[in-house]
């Protein structure tokens, strides 16, 4: 029997390996590498941690790094509205193929599409004030206020984001055994109870990945919303990271503190992930004792 040796498997993986570190690994050097000069072209001088100071004493940028935090509190809100519609999806209300479809339309549809539609919907003069002042209600002006816009920018990015939670979360569904759920109801358990104690337990682990996935959608996904809801505005009042990198590196033209910033939000994006995991790992080793 031919024997193989330990590093023959690693070679059947190394084209594979060497596209991804030049299609990931590369630009990530490259950014770090700009954020570290001052940049004329495709290089410059060093000029070390000045980019980063730079940044820091914009208040832009403290700015759109509070409305990027504060847009993981849809984090939250996604898991939920996600886990109670797929549930009642999954015991099949009435008319259920029909809310399914509707549901999961928005998720479909392209970023810019969705913004330009919501821009229309939640201008001052728009089709929801006119519909609220039909019923004698004078609306706000939803992306005019910067009291408002960015929590309507939320429910916007929430509006669509949902119907990938919702087909997640029902197809996990859809693999479990029925018979658990059947002998909850039979011993009389109510819908709250079988969600919590027989469902929620089943869906623990699609509620890790999905927490991950929508904690990266909001700070580092968002841009096609802002930039054609809002682009930013009201002055800064919806400003987020990823529209701040855009604007200092192509409208300012100061790639050097773009890439800073991009270095920022790569680093608290990973950190925050692997805060989630950490947790994560933390509350099963508890549960193991």
């Amino acid at each position: 029997m031919l024997k193989t040796r330990p590093w023959t498997p690693y070679l059947y993986v190394a084209p594979a390996l060497l596209l991804i570190g030049f299609v990931f690994a590369y630009p990530i050097a490259r950014v770090i590498d700009f954020s570290l000069r001052l940049i004329r072209g495709n290089s410059g001088p060093f000029v070390g941690l000045d980019n980063f100071r730079l940044v820091f004493d914009d208040p832009t940028f403290v700015a759109a790094a509070k409305h990027s935090a504060l847009l993981l509190l849809a984090v939250p809100a996604l898991l939920v509205i996600s886990i109670l519609v797929s549930v009642l999806l999954y015991e099949r209300v009435r008319g259920w193929r029909i809310y399914r479809s509707v549901l999961f339309f928005p998720y479909i549809l392209a970023v810019p599409v969705v913004g330009i539609v919501a821009s229309y919907l939640f201008t001052l003069n728009g089709v929801l004030n006119t519909i609220l002042g039909g019923i004698g209600i004078d609306g706000p002006d939803w992306l005019g206020n910067p009291d408002v816009a960015l929590w309507t920018l939320m429910f916007v990015i929430v509006w669509r984001e949902v119907g990938f939670g919702i087909v997640l979360f029902l197809a996990r569904l859809l693999t479990l055994p029925e018979e658990h759920i059947e002998a909850a109801r039979i011993d009389g358990a109510g819908w709250w109870s079988r969600l919590r104690y027989v469902i929620l337990p089943e869906l623990r682990g699609t509620v890790e990945f999905y927490a991950v996935v929508a904690a990266i959608t909001m700070l580092a996904w968002v841009f096609g919303y802002v930039y054609t809801l809002t682009d930013g505005g009201p002055g800064d009042a919806t400003t987020v990271l990823e529209l701040y990198i855009y604007n200092q590196g192509l409208r300012n033209s100061l790639p050097g503190m773009a890439s800073a910033v991009a270095v920022l939000l790569m680093g608290a994006t990973m950190l925050f992930v692997g805060l989630l995991f950490w947790s994560r790992r933390r509350a099963r080793e508890e549960e193991l004792g």
